[in-house]
């Protein structure tokens, strides 16, 4: 499990990047880590074709980490809507176990072209930050349920903590952003341990890996990033509550649109 200083570096700035945007946006950085993630571990040799996968299971795991320390800056300040999460969390480990078995089914070309979309979708989605209309509410019951589990199986997919789903699908039933970002961070932590374990399951009986992998799951970069990522999320948290981050979320969905590029055309 040993690691070049180099990788552990680049590493240790991607989970420090990522655990503030998980904070911040609650978005969990699976949209960041898992384009880096993988042209880091694919540069360092990787098989190319787990690459992607690794990439998507090790975010996942990641945001774990992230999801306990930021909901705790939020709750502190009373932004988590509890009920909220209690209704879409049932929903949410079934549809991320199931995202989790038809990635690993994928030809790895698929799930790179498939992030990518979701990539885009979700920058637009931050640019463009419609309104929702005065009466709508969010639906309750089986509603919630299959709504949590398209939020699931989504995240599971593409190894992200589901806020490009709950938190446009929040505020369209006009839940207050902040309430919005401070609950999808608590519904990050269902989404990737489901994901997390299916994947590590789905991983066991392939070929030779990298030392220390499990499944497809790449324990050490986990480590690095997970310790790097759980420093920075509650300054994000903290930083969320203090300013307006409409502004910044256009210009963070400025990078996202870079980074599917990237992704759909390498």
């Amino acid at each position: 499990m040993n690691l070049e200083p180099q990788l552990i570096v680049e590493l240790a700035i991607l989970g420090l990047c990522t655990g503030f945007l998980a904070g911040l946006l609650g978005i969990g950085g699976g949209m960041l880590m898992v384009p880096f993630m993988t042209f880091i571990i694919t540069a360092k040799g990787f098989p190319a074709e787990y690459a992607v996968k690794m990439a998507v299971a090790t975010s996942l795991a990641t945001i774990c980490f992230t999801s306990i320390t930021s909901v705790r800056a939020h709750h502190q300040r009373g932004a988590v809507m509890w009920p909220v999460v209690r209704l879409l969390a049932p929903g949410i480990l079934v549809g991320s176990m199931l995202g989790a078995q038809f990635a690993v089914a994928m030809p790895a070309k698929l799930l790179s072209i498939l992030f990518s979309i979701f990539v885009a979708f979700s920058a637009t989605q931050m640019f463009l930050d419609r309104k929702p209309k005065p009466s709508r509410v969010l639906p309750a019951g089986l509603g919630m349920f299959s709504m949590g589990g398209l939020i699931g199986m989504l995240s599971a997919l593409v190894g992200a903590g589901g806020a490009f789903v709950s938190v446009p699908f929040m505020t369209w039933c006009n839940v207050k952003i902040h309430n919005a970002v401070a609950t999808s961070a608590a519904l990050g932590f269902p989404i990737a341990l489901a994901g997390t374990l299916s994947y590590m399951w789905a991983g066991q009986d392939l070929p030779p890996m990298p030392a220390g992998s499990i499944g497809y799951l790449y324990l050490p970069g986990l480590l690095v990033i997970a310790m790097a990522s759980m420093s920075t999320a509650p300054l994000g948290a903290r930083t969320a509550h203090r300013m307006d981050i409409r502004p910044l979320k256009r210009a963070f969905a400025v990078v996202l649109y870079m980074l599917a590029a990237y992704f759909l055309f390498r």
